[in-house]
């Protein structure tokens, strides 16, 4: 058996374990071994790649190598779990730049096709938008710039010069190689000015569409790279990203009942005349209060958002979980789609708690039931519980399916203040006369509540 044979066998191995990992992350429940059994997969084809080029100096290889891998493991466990969207949207960025920089170190002039010039022209292309896209995404949930759309008079009409210039200096690339080598350069300069104009008319409301579609955008950069060094197992892994994250956009959209067209170019978030004061009077409420309607409540539902996160209160959570519990309590999680900052976040949370996957709910299943609930606590969550969504045709969040909590017997919002959500739109389930305000740190008034339950 030959070398060439024994390469494509293990390229096929690793495939399998890509297909098999990727099946795997489908559920929070073996999401942690499909993670590790894609990355073997990566490692074992990295490898067998290296040994098939005949690199003999491994020096800068092994320095990478071992650079990588300490950034890796610190990023792993120092990283914040309110940091985790940005770290994610920072790898999409640098998977961009890696299919860019493939793709340039890929063009010989000499010796480079037609149809290798086309792949290393998409990889530079959608690597570069995937690059400063996903930049200008961390900078919007890291809050380094203004989460709010950025937005200008003849946007529209800027972005459709840089992508037919995009594709004029791409058609002229292709069409002599050898000749027009400096398109390349023209290529990459406004790609990555795409990539900005592209992501900053986006508003923080929209984050975790945008985070899973450049998600997408770094798969495919990776499949036009495989094609440009022709590379097999580099196309097969490039298109299940893209096409795994595509799916995910459009579950992410289908969440908010919006077209992908609609989050991509509408501006949302963005400030917005209020159509009136919202009427009502909001009623605070003590955790020894609290406390008295949680013991005599026989079902509760919790609703965490984004602000469970910031207080790093999961496992305070998962105490008071076990403790009504323990008083005969049916205790389950109505999970948003896209509560928190990116596709999953919550069901992450929760997992690092050990919360059990059986009582993590989606929305569906806990709407036609809502009803019947004691209470719901709301820890954090402010858009994807904001009934305006179903009664304001003037808000901008309308027609995005909610988890309906103002339809529960009783409603705690544990809220540090009467501040909006993310996409800055105010939320009258705050007034509604069924609903009790939790001030404070969630974490802290959670720990009250556990409190009250010992004693």
């Amino acid at each position: 058996m030959n070398t060439a044979i024994i390469i494509n066998i293990t390229y096929v191995f690793s495939a399998i374990l890509f297909i098999y990992g990727l099946k795997e992350l489908s559920s929070p429940a073996t999401a942690r071994r499909g993670n590790f059994i894609s990355s073997l997969g990566m490692f074992i084809a990295v490898v067998v790649t290296l040994f098939s080029q005949g690199i003999i100096e491994y020096q800068w290889i092994l320095l990478g190598v071992v650079v990588g891998g300490i950034i890796g493991a610190l990023a792993a466990r120092m990283v914040a779990m309110t940091a985790m969207p940005e770290m994610v949207a920072l790898f999409n960025g640098f998977g961009g730049l890696a299919s860019l920089l493939v793709g340039l170190a890929a063009f010989d002039p000499k010796i480079v096709s037609q149809f290798s010039a086309a792949a290393i022209f998409l990889s530079v292309f959608i690597g570069g938008v995937t690059f400063t896209g996903s930049f200008i995404a961390w900078g919007k949930l890291s809050e380094k710039i203004t989460s709010n759309p950025i937005m200008f008079t003849g946007q529209q009409i800027v972005n459709a010069i840089l992508l037919l210039g995009l594709l004029a200096a791409g058609v002229l690339l292709i069409s002599n190689p050898s000749l027009n080598n400096d398109y390349l350069w023209i290529v990459i300069v406004l790609s990555l000015l795409l990539g900005i104009m592209f992501v900053i008319p986006i508003g923080g409301g929209d984050m975790p569409v945008v985070i899973s579609l450049l998600n997408s955008y770094s798969g495919l950069a990776a499949c036009a790279a495989g094609f440009a060094i022709n590379n097999l197992l580099l196309i097969v892994a490039g298109s299940l990203v893209g096409a795994s994250g595509i799916i995910l956009t459009q579950i992410m959209c289908k969440a908010m009942n919006r077209s992908l067209s609609n989050v991509l170019f509408s501006g949302f978030g963005s400030p917005k005349t209020a159509k009136g004061e919202i009427e009502g009077t909001v009623k605070p409420i003590i955790a020894e209060d609290a406390f008295y309607i949680l013991e005599a409540a026989s079902s509760v539902l919790i609703i965490p958002g984004y602000g469970m996160a910031v207080a790093q209160a999961q496992h305070i959570v998962k105490e008071l979980q076990e403790l009504l519990e323990a008083n005969g309590a049916e205790v389950v999680y109505g999970v948003h789609p896209v509560a928190g900052r990116m596709p999953g976040h919550m069901n992450v949370l929760l997992a690092e708690a050990d919360v059990s996957y059986d009582v993590l709910l989606e929305m569906e299943a806990v709407n036609p039931r809502i009803e019947n609930f004691d209470v719901a606590i709301v820890i954090g969550a402010n858009d994807v519980v904001n009934p305006a969504a179903r009664e304001d045709e003037s808000s901008p969040l309308y027609g995005m399916p909610i988890v309906n909590a103002d339809l529960a017997r009783t409603v705690f919002v544990l809220k540090r203040s009467m501040a909006s959500g993310f996409a800055g739109v105010e939320n009258p389930l705050f007034f509604k006369e069924n609903v009790r305000m939790l001030f404070g740190d969630a974490k802290e008034s959670i720990s009250q509540l556990v409190r009250e339950f010992d004693q």
